[in-house]
């Protein structure tokens, strides 16, 4: 087998564009069957439409690309390790799984790339034991006999994609390159949780870390949006990380040398929050001894983030509205004086802000002024495959910050983890944390975390809890008429399935309703219809 620099597809046993193995592992590779992977199968226009976009990692972002290619067929490895060395990445091949246990135990590698079908150690034995090793890799799964409960099993275990033999070198270089890009994103926002721990702590902050494709999405718009000065509105749940991600955008904005002033206008009354934003003239009220200037004033140049907006006064987001609009600010008792002011304007709120539009909470010529760019933070049930590398961040954060220096570090088991997987966890990614500092400050050194030993908190509405009611029973049928059955049945379906429904969308009713595919007024009624409340429901008293 030859490589060609000038022709980007490699052929294999006489098929074109395909990267295969060689006769010898031809038993593993005879199934031309593929299963679409999360993020690299989606056709030949899409692949060149992916590689095409992909174009802006240049030479010296692939060379800090650290990739390990593992399988025991040495034509496939080789191919694989030739065709991305001329990208450009930074790539190590082994052979036997055994080796490359060791190798990720003593080194650090941003992508790895293995065989499911090894003859001395299984693929997925090599997949667990280099996520316990280094949970922050991408790990992408090569089979030559894909099915459907392989690739979920893979996934399920923590890999990042899942890549069907035979393939062509083309869909390498898009999986390859996306994985690459995913790594650079979240290189960026560790590099920015380590500026602001040595600025301001850690205590606080929700950690912006994670490889799951929905985490990716919403830093990558963030990292896109922070090149404008476009107003962004970001939604999420509580704990989310709606905070850091407004100051990721100032990090990487052009703004990022001038202030980032934070206001959190659930946290002050109405009379005190417009002071301190716009600032007061000496008399304006009792205890104005003298001019004062508002957090907007002192924001000029740089970036004002609003928390939780939804919760400012009608009033408040009027005179808000006027300085977004004319670039002016008018001090608390002043009739002329204007100030203006320069600043790219961030709001957060934990809120559907259509549902606060419509109830009238917030004003919608306010709320399409700084929607510019809407984001979303997912919730940590939709990113349940950064939950290891969210707890093992946590663990070493709080044992370093709890223990003496040099004691030995506790370890997770296997049974804590796939318990963290398991929550909920409506208080997201502040919630985990909080769960992992309690565990640090009460264990010894050197032990293993055990999932009794992990504070979750009660009143959790888990799947068995939800579907218990429905559960259908013999003694259900028994001297029971067929309607009438089949009304009871479907009455405890439909309630299971509304509780279920609204703890899933995190009681926010529109993304209740768009994932049942119906509108919000059949959901309020359906809801009525069952005697369930949005809040009961959150607090788990749903029956």
């Amino acid at each position: 087998m030859t490589v060609t620099p000038a022709r980007p597809d490699l052929g294999f046993s006489g098929e074109p564009s395909t990267i295969e193995a060689s006769s010898d592992d031809s038993a593993r590779t005879s199934s031309r069957h593929r299963e679409p992977s999360r993020h690299s199968e989606r056709g030949t226009a899409d692949a060149e439409g992916d590689l095409s976009a992909l174009t802006q990692l240049g030479p010296g972002d692939k060379a800090r690309i650290k990739m390990l290619i593992v399988d025991d067929e040495h034509t496939l490895r080789e191919s694989c390790a030739s065709v991305l060395r001329l990208e450009g990445y930074d790539v190590t091949v082994c052979g036997r799984a055994e080796d490359a246990v060791e190798i990720v135990q003593r080194r650090s590698f941003d992508v790895v790339l293995l065989d499911l079908y090894m003859a001395s150690m299984s693929g997925m034995d090599l997949l667990r034991a280099t996520l316990e090793a280094k949970p922050d890799t991408l790990v992408i799964i090569m089979t030559g006999n894909p099915s459907v409960a392989t690739s979920v099993e893979a996934l399920r275990a923590g890999a990042w994609d899942y890549l069907p033999k035979p393939f062509s070198a083309s869909h390498l270089q898009v999986l390859i390159g996306r994985a690459a890009h995913a790594t650079m994103v979240a290189r960026e926002s560790r590099d920015l949780n380590d500026e602001l721990e040595k600025r301001h702590g850690h205590s606080e902050k929700v950690t912006l870390l994670g490889r799951s494709p929905a985490f990716l999405r919403s830093i990558e718009l963030a990292r896109k949006v922070a090149r404008t000065d476009a107003s962004v509105f970001i939604t999420g749940e509580s704990g989310t990380g709606k905070e850091m991600v407004a100051q990721f955008i100032h990090h990487h904005s052009r703004r990022s040398s001038r202030p980032l002033i934070a206001v959190n206008c659930a946290a002050l009354p109405e009379n005190l929050l417009e002071s301190e934003m716009f600032g007061h003239v000496k008399g304006a009220f009792t205890g104005a001894v003298r001019d004062k200037p508002g957090l907007l004033e002192t924001a000029n140049g740089g970036t004002f983030f609003l928390d939780e907006l939804t919760e400012m006064s009608q009033t408040i987001q009027a005179k808000l509205l006027r300085v977004i609009q004319d670039g002016v600010v008018r001090r608390v008792g002043s009739e002329t004086t204007d100030a203006v002011v320069n600043v790219r304007f961030i709001a957060a709120t934990n809120r559907d802000p259509q549902d606060a539009t419509e109830d009238g909470v917030l004003r919608k010529d306010l709320y399409y002024r700084l929607s510019v760019v809407p984001l979303r933070v997912p919730p940590l049930r939709e990113r349940v495959e950064d939950i290891p590398v969210l707890a093992e961040h946590f663990l070493t954060l709080y044992w370093n910050r709890h223990r003496d220096y040099g004691a030995p570090k506790p370890s997770f088991s296997r049974g804590a983890m796939r318990a963290l997987q398991a929550q909920v966890w409506r208080g997201n990614v502040r919630e985990l944390q909080n769960v992992i500092e309690h565990a640090v400050v009460l264990l010894d050194p050197g032990t293993e975390i055990q999932a009794e030993d992990l504070p979750f908190i009660d009143g959790m509405v888990e799947p068995a809890d939800i579907w218990a009611a429905g559960e259908i029973t013999q003694e259900k049928f028994q001297d029971e008429k067929y309607h009438v059955v089949r009304d009871r049945i479907l009455s405890e379906f439909e309630r299971g399935y509304l509780r279920w429904l609204v703890d899933r969308a995190g009681a926010n009713m529109s993304r209740a309703a768009k994932l049942a595919g119906v509108d919000r007024t059949t959901l309020y009624r359906l809801m009525e219809k069952h005697g369930l409340q949005r809040d009961t429901i959150i607090k788990g008293d749903g029956e």
